[in-house]
Formats: structure tokens, C-alpha cells, sequence
């Protein structure tokens, strides 16, 4: 039996090979695996959750070939060293607010945001079919870093205060949580930013450590509880009008993918760039209601404060053209672009807006 077992099993494979039909040597493929590190908490969700949905993206596209494990703020890496963790391999690649970084260069901040600059649509527009991610992406050269687009909040609110705010004077000595490149301009206001991690904001202004802060928008800042320790909730926030997060990967990490992981990455991005401005703009119409009933007192900022940070805005980036050099290759292009995107804008969807903002829907 065993003989004539041993020759019909040769006999069979001598069949197959005969006919041409061998079937291919199947070896498991190896799984990559990364590890993401996050700016945020898991706690503010929307700006947590477009690392999650890249990840989930990246393993249903790949069948679980490629997995990418989400590790929230401070969990492998404080919340503000993503650049250096990706910049040395710590992680493979980060989520993070570009703007966070401008201590290292102020070119940073074109990445997510400047006072006065391109809200949301514009600033996708600049990046994905203007000059925007070819000129950030020879700048994050020197950083040993491949730059996607990953989320946008939209324009901001201007913040949270203990007492109102009625003029610039009253800006005077104030001391403010403010993320990134604002607190530039708004010392010069008399203003003391300081910068804290979203986790600690409530904290810091309930034991009065600061008298005012920013943060995002109604759905992140009614999580978070600013009203009940500032009451006064003022806006627009002129230093975010649309503040972009950005995806990090490190060169080494990304130039070792093949072609099809490539394309598949770059389009889990998009895909989160896009998810997490949707999530926002589909939460916060509820949240601001909400706020109100809270007591938050709603008030939109004076004309004077807006037009004093707007004249110490354009200050900052004379002097910043003049010392430099990486900052002025940049600026130039996205001021033109900003320039022309407010030619073009108030005409069509601005006058359709503003007349369908003054209708009793």
C-alpha cells in the first residue's frame, strides 16, 4: 500500500508538471509594521481620530499586510517631539499640528497655519494643485522628512477669557494658552503666550495659571470645559482661519516601501485629510448651541484687535523675509496664492454665504 500510495502521489505531481499547470510556490508575505506617534489625546477624538482612520485605511487596503499601530500624545513620545521622533526613527511616522515647531524654524508654521493666512479650502487648494507640498517637501528635506496633508479644523474661535474683551488694551498683560505661531504677533499686542498641550489646558486655566486660551472650535472646547472657568467665547481665531495637521514620515521609513504601499499611504491620507474637516464641520453647529445653553457668552472680537494683529502680523513676516532664508523661498508664493484665493472667493461662495447666513433657516 505504501509503495502504490508513494508512486500515484508522483504520479500526480509528474501529471501536473507534464500539463504545465504547476501552481506557484505561496510563502506568507512578512507584515510591516509601524508605529505612529500622536500629538493628541484620545481624549479630543477629532483630532485624534484621522490617525486612527489612516491606520485602519492602510490595513484593509493591504489585507492586514501593512499595519500601522496609533499611540496618542506622551504615550511613546511627548506631545510636541514628533518632528525629532521622526526626524531620529524613534517612530516611523507622526501626526501632528506643524505649527508646534516653529521654535526649530518658523517655516514650520506654513504647514498648518499663520495669522491672517489661508483657511481650509485654500490651504488644500495651495497644497494639492499649487506650489504648497513641493515647496514644504524640499524644506522637510532638511529634516529627514516626507510631509502629507492629514486634517484641517477649519477657521477657529478666538477663545476663552475670564474677563471680556473690549478693546486691544485689554489684551495688555493677559496671559493666554495659545498653540504655535499666534502668540508671535499677540505679544506684540502685550500679550504672555504660553504654550500647553490640549490635555492641560482646563487645568492650567482653573488654577488661574493662565487668564485666557485658545483651542479649536465648540466640539473640542465643550469636551474640554473651558466654560466654566472663562465665560466669555470670542471669534474668529485671525491666527488659525484653518489650521492643517499634517502626516510625518521619515525618509528612511518611506524610501524602504514599494511602489503600491506608496500610493496606498498617500491615499489613507487624503482620505483622513478629508474625514476629519467633515467630522468637524458636522459637529460643531450642535456643540456651539450647546455652549450657549451652558452660558458660554458668545462675542465676536473687536475690530480694533483684529486690525492692531493684523498690522503686527505683516511686521513679523517683513522681519522673518529679512533673516530668513527658508521662511522668504515660501512666503512669497503663499502670499500670492492667499492674495488671488480673496479675489476669487467673496465673489461666488462669499456673497452666496453671507447672503444665506442672514436667511432664517
Amino acid at each position: 500500500m505504501r509503495s502504490r500510495r508513494q508512486f500515484l502521489q508522483g504520479a500526480g505531481i509528474a501529471g501536473i508538471l507534464a500539463a504545465g499547470t504547476a501552481p506557484a510556490i505561496v510563502r506568507p508575505q512578512e507584515v510591516l509594521r509601524w508605529r505612529l506617534a500622536s500629538s493628541f489625546p484620545k481624549s479630543l477624538d477629532n483630532l485624534y481620530a484621522p490617525a486612527e482612520r489612516f491606520a485602519k485605511s492602510i490595513s484593509d487596503a493591504t489585507d492586514g499586510r501593512f499595519q500601522v499601530s496609533v499611540y496618542a500624545g506622551g504615550e511613546l513620545v511627548p506631545p510636541f517631539s514628533i518632528v525629532d521622533a521622526v526626524q531620529n526613527g524613534t517612530v516611523d511616522c507622526g501626526h501632528t499640528a506643524a505649527y508646534y515647531y516653529f521654535g526649530k524654524d518658523e517655516t514650520f508654521a506654513f504647514d498648518c497655519t499663520i495669522p491672517f493666512g489661508m483657511n481650509s479650502r485654500q490651504h488644500t487648494a495651495w497644497m494639492y494643485d499649487g506650489n504648497g507640498l513641493e515647496l514644504l517637501r524640499a524644506f522637510y528635506a532638511n529634516y529627514d522628512i516626507v510631509n502629507f496633508p492629514m486634517g484641517n479644523t477649519g477657521a477657529q474661535m478666538g477663545g476663552w477669557y475670564r474677563n471680556p474683551i473690549k478693546s486691544a488694551d485689554d489684551l495688555k498683560g493677559l496671559r493666554m494658552r495659545i498653540g504655535g505661531f499666534g502668540g508671535r504677533v499677540l505679544e506684540r499686542l502685550g500679550v504672555l503666550p504660553q504654550n500647553i498641550p490640549g490635555g492641560e489646558v482646563y487645568s492650567a486655566l482653573e488654577k488661574g495659571t493662565i487668564d485666557a486660551t485658545e483651542f479649536v472650535g465648540p466640539y473640542d472646547d465643550l469636551r474640554l470645559g473651558l466654560y466654566r472657568v472663562a465665560p466669555y467665547y470670542y471669534f474668529p481665531a485671525w491666527w488659525e482661519g484653518g489650521a492643517q495637521l499634517t502626516l510625518y514620515v521619515g525618509t528612511k521609513a518611506w524610501n524602504a516601501l514599494s511602489p503600491e504601499y506608496k500610493a496606498i499611504l498617500q491615499q489613507a491620507a487624503s482620505d483622513a485629510h478629508v474625514y476629519m474637516q467633515a467630522r468637524y464641520d458636522a459637529r460643531n453647529p450642535a456643540a456651539l448651541k450647546q455652549l450657549i445653553a451652558e452660558g458660554a457668552k458668545l462675542s465676536r472680537m473687536p475690530r480694533d484687535v483684529m486690525d492692531a494683529a493684523f498690522k503686527a502680523s505683516r511686521e513679523v513676516y517683513a522681519e522673518l523675509n529679512d533673516k530668513n532664508p527658508e521662511w522668504r523661498k515660501i512666503y512669497g508664493d503663499y502670499a500670492r496664492f492667499l492674495a488671488e484665493q480673496y479675489q476669487w472667493e467673496p465673489i461666488a461662495e462669499g456673497s452666496y454665504n453671507q447672503y444665506m447666513g442672514a436667511m432664517r433657516l
